[in-house]
């Protein structure tokens, strides 16, 4: 049995702005995955048949799907909600071929493909082998090809690489053809409600002791549009309306440096 199985569902070729820019985004975010302290991982990468994938390391599979291209990607003049759903669902859809694929996995991740984990994740999960999981609530936000990482408290309410689950909370459908669509949204395609669902089963998440993940913001392939660092918690009106959520902010900036490019980004001193 896999103690912890990353899962890394990527979007339609069809949907990506810049293909060749997710294809390296992904890279980093593997190599990310790859430099975990414990060898008790695999990863899964949920892609369509056709799309072109950067080489991978060992214990990183591809699924191959044939979904059709969402249609919805963009949101344009699309009721935000219709936005939203599709989204999920298609997400969502992805991340069920993955679990399925490595359902003897004791926990999942799921992992957004241009996103960062830290290299103790899975040290500290095989401490902690028959916990429910973890919120990663605090973790960073990096500009893309930025040298500074924003320290981020309410994380999980911001990036969806913020949750590690115990695999049979999930509780798996046999077939993916016997899931039901509600299902898939709420608890795979979104990670806004998991926590309360499994909290009204009386199986809590518990918060992660350290800072657990980066969020890539301000990078030309983004769906999300987060703007960068500067824009986002420094210049704009409602930053400098309120100066001590300003201080708190510059106070919890750190350099990109040796130390979190070992833990976070795969790279060596």
């Amino acid at each position: 049995m896999t103690l912890l199985t990353f899962i890394i569902p990527v979007r339609h070729q069809d949907n990506a702005r810049d293909w060749s820019l997710l294809k390296a985004n992904l890279a980093e975010t593997v190599a990310s995955i790859a430099n975990q302290t414990s060898g008790e991982w695999r990863g899964i990468i949920v892609a369509n048949e056709g799309a072109e994938l950067p080489e991978l390391p060992d214990r990183v599979e591809v699924e191959r799907v044939t979904f059709p291209p969402n249609d919805m990607h963009e949101r344009g003049n699309a009721d935000v909600e219709d936005f939203r759903e599709a989204f999920r669902i298609d997400k969502g859809r992805r991340v069920l071929k993955g679990m399925l694929r490595a359902r003897d996995s004791r926990f999942f991740m799921i992992v957004d493909d241009d996103d960062f984990v830290s290299s103790r994740l899975v040290s500290f999960v095989s401490e902690n082998r028959d916990a429910n999981g973890w919120i990663i609530d605090r973790g960073y936000i990096w500009d893309h090809g930025g040298r500074l990482l924003l320290g981020n408290d309410d994380f999980n309410h911001v990036c969806g690489t913020s949750l590690i689950v115990r695999a049979d909370l999930y509780r798996l459908p046999e077939r993916f053809e016997d899931a039901p669509a509600g299902w898939i949204k709420s608890m795979l395609g979104s990670h806004h409600r998991i926590n309360e669902i499994l909290a009204e089963h009386g199986t809590p998440l518990a918060k992660l002791p350290f800072r657990g993940a980066v969020y890539r913001v301000a990078h030309g392939g983004s769906h999300s549009g987060t703007p960068s660092l500067l824009s986002r918690y420094f210049l704009n009106w409602g930053a400098l309306k309120r100066p001590r959520r300003m201080l708190r902010n510059l106070s919890s900036l750190r350099l990109v440096d040796d130390s979190a490019r070992r833990e976070f980004f795969g790279k060596a001193a």
